[in-house]
């Protein structure tokens, strides 16, 4: 009979254990027990706002009866695009040439730089989408050492034995458990398409990061040019002020001599003033414009090096506009990046259609329980889950007409940059024209000019004519050389410009500005 009564009192007791651990498994598992953590991630920049272009614009001065130079170019970079990585690495002679300075820009400018970035979070991006669709193993070990009281979670024992109590108290008690958990995907187009849509939005930023290239061509190769323009205002400065002092002391000898009256002589010693305060400005803008040279670059943001190219003026290559502007069709990166850019939002939206179809996944456990492990046995779990949405809130509604205003905007943004492509492919032939028109006055003026100085000279010094036509000649030879300088200089741009409209700057460059 004592017998009996143990054997009972132990059969209840396990019942009592049972519910236990069947009332554990209702309440659920500790929080975050089967949850992995996930880094939260950081916007790509830490700057603000802005967008980065780079523009070149070629603009109508006002009009001018001194000089015959009409168009007026700039060269603007912003955001990215006007700075750069330090280029420390790269070993400096202190002399840049043209293809030094591109290769420089295509290497550690910010604009570029930041574009490759994008390119990798991208990448990022797409694995986090791909690994909804893959398997996903995770193992755990756990000890548990546990005491529970039966009262405090409402199971209540009547013994049917008199004299014969249930103990309220269970344990302590001890476990260990090693499990493999093993979760898999086997049908959900929703993470299908978002996995879609994310190697899309990849495609797009690696198109980006080339149309990048071509606005860091634009941008370094325009800064160039600016530097090489500055430096032959300087140089041309310098030239006339030699013929400033040459003239006053001239001037000053026949003064002396009492041949030439003291205005005339005041009128050299002005001229000779006005061409040094020249000299100062022109050298100023000289080393401001090769600082924003070396921003562009990754150098020291000081004007202490030399350039080595000079790019005179030469004929663009021959190509109709028609043939440019379906060069630029296919060619363009950022037309092929928003192309890429459609097909993400309609497998976006596609992915947030598929969010009313049902799901099925795969899940299985297995591992190892037991006090300790020369006692534990193995226990496996395989478990098949159909997913079948029924009503969630309004929120597949929701994610659809997001997704279909993105994919809207997408379109009309493609429309815009297709007309915005053939803007820039007109307005650079359209630049490209005037600036050769220009090119020929500007030379041609040089030439008349140089001929009326000298022949002033003359006249001068025969006492035909007075000191103040020669003043009037230095000052035309003096805009006539600024013209042609600038002349050039907008012609070489708007090459320049054209290259970039069409698409491939970097691989053009050479022969729109017929380097060697």
């Amino acid at each position: 009979m004592r017998r009996f009564r143990f054997y009972a009192q132990w059969c209840v007791y396990a019942a009592g254990l049972l519910m236990v651990e069947e009332a554990q498994a209702q309440i659920g598992a500790p929080a975050n027990s089967g949850q992995t953590p996930t880094a939260n991630q950081l916007p790509l920049s830490g700057r603000g706002g802005g967008n980065a272009s780079v523009t070149a614009t070629e603009s109508a001065i006002p009009g001018t009866t001194t000089s015959v130079n009409t168009i007026n170019t700039t060269v603007q970079a912003s955001g990215n695009y006007a700075g750069s990585a330090s280029s420390a690495p790269i070993p400096f002679s202190g002399k840049l040439s043209f293809k030094d300075a591109i290769e420089r820009g295509l290497k550690y400018n910010l604009g570029a730089v930041g574009l490759n970035e994008t390119v990798r979070q991208a990448n990022g991006q797409s694995r986090v989408a791909r690994s909804s669709l893959l398997p996903n193993l995770t193992s755990s070990l756990s000890e548990t050492v546990e005491q529970v009281n039966l009262r405090a979670l409402g199971v209540r024992f009547s013994s049917p034995f008199p004299g014969f109590a249930i103990p309220a108290i269970v344990g302590p008690f001890n476990y260990f458990d090693l499990r493999a958990r093993l979760s898999q995907t086997v049908a959900n187009l929703t993470s299908l398409n978002n996995y879609r849509s994310a190697k899309e939005t990849v495609k797009a930023n690696e198109l980006s990061g080339r149309d990048a290239r071509d606005l860091v061509v634009l941008a370094v190769g325009g800064a160039y040019l600016q530097v090489i323009a500055a430096k032959a205002r300087v140089e041309s400065a310098k030239a006339q002020l030699q013929t400033a002092e040459a003239q006053y002391k001239q001037s000053s000898d026949q003064r002396a001599a009492g041949v030439l009256a003291l205005t005339d002589l005041n009128r050299s010693e002005i001229q000779l003033l006005t061409t040094r305060e020249r000299i100062t400005s022109l050298e100023n803008d000289y080393a401001k414009q090769k600082i924003n040279l070396a921003r562009l670059t990754g150098l020291p943001a000081t004007d202490t090096y030399e350039i080595t190219d000079t790019i005179p003026y030469s004929a663009a290559p021959p190509i109709e506009l028609n043939a440019a502007l379906q060069q630029a069709y296919s060619q363009r990166a950022d037309l092929q990046a928003a192309e890429a850019q459609i097909r993400a939002a309609q497998y976006t939206r596609s992915a947030a259609r598929a969010e009313r179809l049902p799901s099925l996944s795969l899940s299985a456990d297995y591992g190892a329980i037991g006090t300790n492990p020369s006692q534990s046995h193995g226990t496996f779990t395989v478990v098949g889950t159909l997913s079948v949405p029924i009503w969630q809130g309004g929120r597949t509604e929701g994610d659809i007409e997001q997704a279909d205003a993105a994919l809207a905007q997408r379109r009309a943004e493609l429309e815009d940059l297709r007309s915005h492509i053939e803007s820039d492919v007109r307005s650079a032939f359209l630049d490209l024209q005037a600036a050769a028109s220009q090119v020929d006055v500007a030379r041609r003026n040089l030439e008349v000019t140089r001929e009326t100085l000298e022949l002033t000279h003359q006249r001068f010094s025969a006492g035909v004519s007075e000191y103040v036509e020669v003043v009037q000649a230095q000052e035309s030879l003096a805009s006539a050389d600024l013209d042609y300088i600038n002349s050039v200089f907008a012609h070489n741009v708007a090459k320049l410009s054209l290259a970039r409209a069409i698409g491939g700057a970097a691989e053009k460059l050479r022969a729109f500005l017929n380097l060697k």
